[in-house]
């Protein structure tokens, strides 16, 4: 009998999900990747293996969620830092990795066009068809802006850190370009919704949107890390280094501030709309999400970046302007509470689905 041999070995080209990136990619979906191919004979301990992989890269992420929600309950710190830390991440650390990693990130070998049709037609799909659904739903007009928002508005937090245990410098150079194109159209999708549904009849004229998303610090970061990027400046010898080692501190305090946020009580007014706006967020847009990237033929690993911020769950923001604009404040922390809680099971999901194709 005939000596049966392994299959050849795929190339780099070939190969789904192979992360890139750099010394991260020694965990996630890097090595379940170089174990799936290394003896297809033990193919349901690799399984276990690429499983363990992803989870090892993701307990990290989802922990750290996890430690800000007991800090906060256990009252180890006090109120008053919360809020203090979050306008840090915001006004500070999170523009200072977006604008370093964008600004040395190697664009040409992106497909910008088609990140920005999946993503951009992601979320108006998205938005498409909750307003279709609005019948259907049989809630307040306030309760549906705010299920609106649920639909298309993702954690930036999380999308950051889940791209950067998973997929490397690529997959965060792709969920960046993912911020500079969502943040202006999901702001501005939510505040006409509000704008329409509200219950304060406010009515925002369109300049005044764009000028509120103008000013918008992630927004803002982004554009100037491009601008660096396409003028061949990248990032300058002295404040590189210093903007570097200060969006470090993004990822660690913007998921402790994430955990802190998590109402438990208002996850327990969770009702139908609420799954309905789950599921939404969590199974459908990546399923869109990652339709378009097939159709597009887009890289795998850029593929699983888009899939992932697609799935990401609804943004603390949107609760803010629930409250400003009219919106069902109570339902809109519902909605984040629960989206949060079950993505911490929907995002492994997700990344051993996205391997398995």
């Amino acid at each position: 009998m005939a000596k049966t041999r392994n299959p050849p070995r795929p190339s780099a080209r070939d190969r789904p999900m192979i992360c890139r990136g750099g010394p991260v990619c020694v965990t996630g979906l890097a090595v379940m990747q170089e174990l799936s191919y290394s003896n297809c004979s033990r193919s349901h301990l690799l399984l276990d293996s690429a499983m363990l992989a992803i989870l090892s890269a993701l307990i990290p992420t989802f922990g750290l969620i996890v430690a800000g929600f007991a800090l906060r309950h256990w009252r180890f710190l006090p109120d008053a830092f919360w809020p203090g830390a979050e306008k840090l991440t915001y006004f500070i650390t999170f523009p200072a990795l977006l604008f370093a990693n964008t600004a040395k990130a190697d664009l040409g070998s992106l497909p910008v066009t088609g990140i920005a049709i999946v993503i951009l037609g992601t979320a108006c799909a998205m938005a498409a068809l909750t307003i279709l659904a609005k019948p259907a739903l049989q809630v307040s007009d306030a309760a549906f802006t705010s299920i609106f928002q649920g639909a298309i508005r993702p954690n930036t937090y999380i999308g950051l850190a889940v791209a950067a245990a998973l997929l490397g410098e690529r997959g965060l150079t792709v969920t960046a370009l993912c911020v500079a194109l969502i943040v202006p159209t999901v702001n501005v999708l939510s505040v006409l919704a509000c704008s329409h549904w509200g219950d304060n009849n406010r009515k925002t004229g369109i300049i005044s949107v764009l000028r509120d998303v103008i000013r918008n610090p992630l927004l803002m970061a982004c554009v100037l890390g491009l601008v660096a990027n396409a003028s061949g400046l990248g990032l300058p010898p002295i404040a590189g280094p210093f903007l570097e080692i200060l969006g470090r501190a993004a990822l660690p305090i913007g998921l402790l501030a994430v955990g802190a946020g998590i109402d438990l009580q208002a996850a327990r007014r969770a009702g139908g709309p609420v799954a309905a706006s789950t599921l939404g967020k969590l199974a459908l847009s990546p399923a869109i999400a990652i339709g378009l990237s097939l159709l597009l033929d887009m890289p795998p690993i850029d593929m699983a970046a888009l899939a992932f911020y697609a799935g990401l769950p609804c943004s603390a923001s949107a609760y803010v302007l629930a409250r400003l604009m009219g919106g069902d404040a109570k339902m809109m922390a519902s909605i984040i509470t629960v989206h949060t809680l079950v993505a911490i099971a929907t995002m492994p999901i997700l990344a051993i689905l996205l391997h398995a194709a």
